[in-house]
């Protein structure tokens, strides 16, 4: 009782300090006055927790299960004397990084029943997402945190900024991420993230899943966040990461997707079995991994374009507005991202950074404008550095409508659900 008791007891005191530091607005609404359990989900560090007292302006309780004294945690009644006498029996509770909690779905669905209103943050998709649909059916309410959005970052300023200022913070967005903290309080941005990366794969993958070798899932991190926006299939990666099975392999990978390290795009099919057996890409969930532990010698732009527009995309897959795959035809000929909303195709985006090599341009519209009429969609757009309107293209016959958006303008115009 007494560890309980001081765990929360340094927990309130931390909480207090918090809500002192300034609050960024971020995209989305907790709605405390609806009668559901409201979880947010997103990365480690994201901002989970700040944008949830954000709203909670009234007396409530938190506790933090991200914390070794609770690690152990079983009697569930104790946590509850211990935050009622800390915080004078609230009816709002905050219980942060709740997947670290055994046995959680069940508690949390008890203090429902008890009258609580009650907000989860959660740092792993896959846990939360299976338990959500298993034990919380029709009782939650689900929100994303990400790191900031392009449109969060530009806040940080509070200013109305210029098209040639929205520009400059772009290529610098597009370089130093959005997580919260280095963002807000000047902190050495590499050392940050770089620590953060570390501490994901050791504490939510390593220590979670009790990984013996831990060489192995460090060596394919790496080389993953190496290749972005690259094809790999599982037999791939054992080759070049030094990993003796595909099967081992596929676990590293639910793993590091599990903790919103990595996700992947399937390729484009109208047969499942296909989309299955056929390469994958891989993407990061935010720009910072790419320039803190990537090896490289300078930035890639176009791998930067093209990731910062996944993890827009990826957000609405996450949130059911559509789907996203890429599309590539027997020639290699490729198109970035293909958007499904339902059994239809509503949307085709190809990325690149720079149109002005007159083989780049052809190679992209090419590939472009054949998808169209294979996929039957007459959405079509590029996203690239500076160009910017609308074009009827043709290749031998192949007729199509393509929209040229710059990245900044898409960022700040599209909705996540488009």
């Amino acid at each position: 009782m007494h560890e309980i008791k001081d765990a929360l007891l340094q927990q309130k005191r931390e909480l207090e300090a918090r809500l002192k530091e300034d609050y960024v607005e971020r995209e989305g609404n907790l709605k405390l006055n609806q009668p559901l359990i409201k979880v947010i989900i997103g990365p480690r560090r994201a901002g989970k927790s700040f944008f949830a007292l954000h709203f909670l302006k009234n007396n409530f309780g938190y506790v933090n299960f991200d914390d070794e004294r609770l690690a152990t945690l079983t009697n569930y009644d104790e946590l509850i004397t211990t935050l009622n006498s800390l915080y004078s029996h609230p009816k709002e509770v905050l219980f942060d990084e709740i997947q670290n909690l055994g046995k959680w779905e069940l508690f949390v669905n008890r203090l429902q029943r008890q009258g609580f209103n009650l907000i989860l943050t959660g740092s792993n998709s896959h846990l939360l997402s299976q338990e959500l649909a298993t034990h919380l059916t029709g009782r939650h309410l689900l929100i994303l945190i990400f790191p900031f959005s392009f449109k969060e970052y530009l806040r940080l300023e509070k200013k109305e900024h210029t098209s040639t200022e929205i520009r400059e913070k772009l290529s610098q967005y597009l370089i130093d991420g959005g997580y919260p903290e280095p963002c807000v309080k000047n902190l050495d941005r590499r050392e940050y993230i770089s620590s953060l990366f570390n501490a994901i794969v050791y504490k939510d993958i390593v220590k979670r899943y009790k990984i013996r070798n831990s060489s192995e899932i460090e060596n394919l991190a790496f080389y993953l966040i190496s290749n972005v926006a690259q094809e790999y299939s599982y037999r791939s990666l054992t080759k070049n990461c030094g990993i003796k099975s595909s099967h081992t392999i596929e676990k590293y990978m639910g793993y590091l997707e599990e903790a919103f390290v990595f996700f992947t795009l399937n390729k484009f099919a109208y047969k499942v079995r296909e989309q299955l057996s056929s390469n994958k890409k891989i993407y990061c969930i935010d720009n910072s991994f790419i320039q803190a532990k990537a090896f490289q010698v300078r930035p890639d732009w176009g791998k930067l374009y093209e990731n910062l527009v996944a993890i827009e995309l990826k957000k609405g897959e996450l949130q059911n507005h559509f789907q996203i795959y890429y599309w590539k035809n027997q020639l290699g000929e490729e198109v970035d991202f293909v958007v499904k909303e339902g059994a239809k195709v509503t949307q085709l985006i190809q990325v690149c950074f720079n149109l002005q090599n007159l083989e780049t341009r052809n190679r992209e519209i090419r590939a472009l404008v054949k998808a169209i009429h294979e996929l039957r969609c007459t959405k079509a757009i590029v996203i690239t550095e500076n160009q910017e309107g609308e074009e009827e293209v043709e290749w031998f016959g192949l007729k199509g409508r393509i929209k040229f958006v710059p990245l900044w303008r898409w960022l700040l115009l599209s909705p996540t659900g488009l």
